[in-house]
């Protein structure tokens, strides 16, 4: 699979601030890919320069084997689709009077709309104008219009931040259809059980800088200590470490029918991200 997104050495200056300082990673073709970072670490920066919202600063960048000096052009926008802070919606119109305006933007036909609005669990709602609709309900259809024209390449800004838990479950089935499907997905999120639910890769940014970057399964391996933590029906709780010096110890223990509960340590996307960083993902 080619790279989709080409970043190497990026820098974002906003006067004297640096909200990204010479950060480097790709995406490939099919992927997801997550960011993650606390509010303030410069993720929804760098998908504002690579939808063209803002310049960056130095480095090289391609998306879409395009340059940043084509990602104003019409033949670039319709492949990406975006949810960010910035997305928007016709208040006064509703759902479907919406979703019908885009897809007549994108040439689809109006049939896609009903097919959203399933991915998005919005179907019953399409008569709802947009002004009395929740945050969550607001969010989803946000999302429904980010993907209703089939984009090649799907960047999503904390997508799920507003949703209830059955909704962003439901949501993350709908990503992963549509990365079945075809479409690459670059998600920044806080959201640790998020990324380690959706993404192939993530990447730690912390202060603008990349700090981790691997499959979420290989970084919890990394920072693990694979102790075995033991609880026997003694209520013994033991941390034994995975050594071959231990390994007797650890047979007599399941020999003579005593453990009740054994797992090796595995500590979640984000206990690794406050080990290496001091800062809680929230």
């Amino acid at each position: 699979m080619g790279h989709i997104i080409k970043v190497n050495q990026v820098q974002k200056k906003f006067q004297q601030t640096t909200a990204l300082d010479q950060i480097s990673f790709h995406v490939s073709e099919g992927e997801i890919f997550g960011m993650l970072g606390p509010s303030g670490a410069g993720k929804t920066t760098m998908i504002k320069l690579m939808t063209g919202e803002l310049g960056k600063t130095a480095g090289d960048l391609e998306v879409l084997g395009k340059n940043p000096d084509a990602f104003h052009r019409s033949s670039y926008k319709a492949q990406i689709g975006v949810l960010s802070d910035n997305s928007a919606l016709y208040d006064r119109l509703s759902v479907l009077d919406n979703l019908k305006l885009f897809c007549k933007l994108y040439e689809k036909p109006l049939s896609r709309i009903d097919e959203v609005l399933e991915l998005v669990n919005m179907w019953g709602e399409q008569k709802k104008i947009v002004s009395k609709l929740s945050k969550g309900m607001r969010q989803r259809v946000l999302l429904a219009k980010s993907f209703i024209h089939q984009p090649k390449l799907l960047f999503l800004d904390e997508p799920t931040s507003a949703l209830d838990p059955g909704n962003t479950a439901h949501i993350h089935r709908s990503l992963r259809k549509l990365n079945e499907e075809g479409t690459t997905i670059f998600l920044n999120t806080h959201d640790m059980q998020e990324a380690a639910d959706l993404c192939d890769r993530v990447a730690f940014l912390h202060q603008g800088k990349i700090q981790e970057l691997d499959r979420p399964s290989a970084l919890r391996y990394k920072y693990s200590s694979h102790a075995f933590h033991i609880t026997t029906f003694a209520e013994e709780e033991l941390v034994i470490e995975n050594t071959p010096d231990n390994a007797a110890e650890v047979a007599q223990l399941i020999a003579d029918g005593a453990v009740k509960e054994m797992h090796t340590d595995n500590p979640t996307l984000g206990d690794i991200f406050l080990n290496i960083t001091g800062k809680e993902l929230v």
